[in-house]
């Protein structure tokens, strides 16, 4: 896994140890596995969040590890342009390439450790796809993407786009300097990632060498998710055993334990966890396909936006595909929660 690495972890700050006495550690309340999907032309994602109460996700509610696949010379596939409202879209890239534009004129090419934050807000159309140099070529593909809910007084904000590089991400270690802790968004011990949100939220990748233990400080007021990319570990004061594919939902408190296996397959040498959490918003969740708002009359209004052209316009980009699609497929939709 390349994303952001560095030569020497030894020279980067480190995460002080908590204080027992005064801190509390957040036991583990469920681990649910990840089924297999496909998303947009046919790539594969793993749904992380399946099976999962919205309510113990909150403030997020979708997350796709994409790959980790090889594709084949003329196989890397992306999504047609399709529409969004009422949440952001957070795209992080491990291995490979993606590109992104938008009807707001937002966008870019992401690649190892570098990730795009599309704000939807009150509407957008955008799509994702692998450059035709890596379609003709094929290659390594892997990355996630977070969909992070809007409050209701935030759902109509206008749209916007952040291009986050891998050389502005956060860089820290565990007070054992064995794990490299990547702080895209939010504060982890003093320490902010690049990334604007305007939900309350703290997104972290981390890497933990075998035998290594990561205790993160983290706020009281926000929930806990740790995902597992890749490796063999555990989580918890329990030391609930985790592996690829495994979401660990945490409970109260104000840190989190996260311990890497001593033995790991050589094709993951290191235990691999997205960690994520941010501050509950509390509210109704109406979500159809690409809109995620409070209510099913706002999403009834959504598709209607959508269809009479309100959510924006495909740019008259010369060679660009054209090609429209609603929602996801109907199996994938949720509904109201």
């Amino acid at each position: 896994m390349p994303a952001v690495t560095v030569d020497d972890i030894t020279v980067l700050p480190r995460i002080p140890e908590p204080d027992g006495a005064i801190t509390r550690q957040r036991s583990v309340r469920s681990i649910t596995n990840a089924p297999h999907g496909f998303e947009g032309e046919g790539f594969p994602v793993r749904r992380a969040f399946a099976g999962v109460d919205l309510a113990d996700l909150d403030p997020f509610v979708h997350l796709d590890q994409m790959g980790e696949v090889e594709y084949a010379p003329g196989e890397p596939k992306g999504t047609p342009w399709h529409p969004h409202r009422g949440f952001e879209t957070v795209t992080y890239m491990i291995d490979g390439t993606f590109e992104h534009s938008d009807s707001n004129g937002g966008g870019g090419v992401i690649t190892n450790g570098d990730t795009q934050w599309m704000t939807a807000g009150a509407g957008i159309l955008h799509i994702e796809k692998p450059p035709e140099w890596l379609v003709a070529s094929g290659g390594l593909f892997h990355g996630f993407q977070l969909w992070v809910n809007l409050p209701a007084s935030q759902k109509w904000v206008a749209p916007r786009y952040q291009d986050i590089r891998a050389r502005e991400v956060s860089l820290i270690s565990s007070a054992d300097g064995g794990a490299l802790v990547r702080v895209i968004a939010g504060e982890v011990a003093g320490h902010a990632g690049p990334g604007s949100t305007y939900t309350p939220m703290t997104l972290v990748h981390a890497t933990l060498s075998p035998g290594a233990q990561l205790t993160l400080p983290w706020r009281a007021d926000y929930n806990a998710l740790v995902y597992d990319l890749a490796g063999f570990g555990s989580v918890g004061p329990e030391k609930r055993p985790i592996q690829m594919g495994q979401l660990a939902v945490f409970g109260d408190g104000d840190t989190l334990t996260i311990a890497a296996d001593q033995h790991q397959e050589s094709r993951s040498p290191t235990l691999d966890v997205l960690i994520l959490g941010g501050r509950p918003i509390g509210e109704p969740v109406a979500w159809m396909g690409p809109f995620v708002m409070n209510t099913r009359e706002e999403i009834m209004q959504a598709v209607t936006d959508y269809h009479a052209g309100r959510l924006g316009s495909i740019p008259a980009v010369h060679g660009a595909p054209t090609v429209l699609t609603e929602s996801r497929r109907a199996e994938d939709r949720p509904t109201t929660g």
